[in-house]
């Protein structure tokens, strides 16, 4: 079996090893700048902040997850915000600065929207290049391939009543 992205994995082990050595050059750069003791300090203040709005958002994610499934609406939005509270909290709890702004930009409620659309737009774009139709739902109308389509959708074709549907022992039977 052919592998797709043959550059992926090595990126990884990259990262793996190359963000762990920013960290501690940055730790040691803080350090340097302002002491050991204000740059502990720091990085403690940042996980509790972190473990704490990780809480909050994954609560307010997980009610709006289930208010959609109520509602009957497909939770794209909210699956995208939980995934990204998640990523964002696993982040923020890692010590070290740069994965605190990555975690915080993912936690944050007034920057996780812009979180979702870069996302989102990365989702299409790899969908696009797969040869799928991308669909995308925004206030002005919903974008196929880069047009954007205004309509309205209509139940049946209007012209003859529907029956109404008819209960036997607690499931629902299709109309006769």
């Amino acid at each position: 079996m052919r592998r797709r992205h043959p550059w992926l994995m090595p990126l990884l082990l990259v990262l793996l090893v190359a963000v762990p050595i920013l960290e501690v050059w940055l730790l040691i750069q803080v350090g340097q700048l302002i002491g050991l003791v204000p740059t502990l300090l720091i990085l403690v203040a940042e996980a509790v902040l972190g473990g704490w709005l990780m809480r909050r958002e994954g609560n307010r994610a997980w009610r709006s997850l289930n208010e959609a499934f109520q509602q009957g609406r497909m939770p794209s939005g909210e699956l995208a915000d939980a995934a990204l509270v998640l990523v964002g909290g696993t982040f923020v709890m890692l010590p070290g600065f740069a994965t605190d702004v990555i975690g915080l930009f993912f936690l944050l409620p007034f920057t996780r929207p812009l979180a979702r659309r870069l996302l989102g737009a990365a989702i299409a774009r790899r969908l696009d290049r797969a040869g799928v139709p991308t669909v995308i739902n925004t206030d002005s109308g919903t974008v196929v391939d880069g047009t954007v389509v205004d309509g309205t959708v209509v139940d049946g074709t209007g012209t003859e009543p529907q029956p109404e549907p008819r209960t036997v022992r607690g499931t629902l039977e299709p109309p006769r």
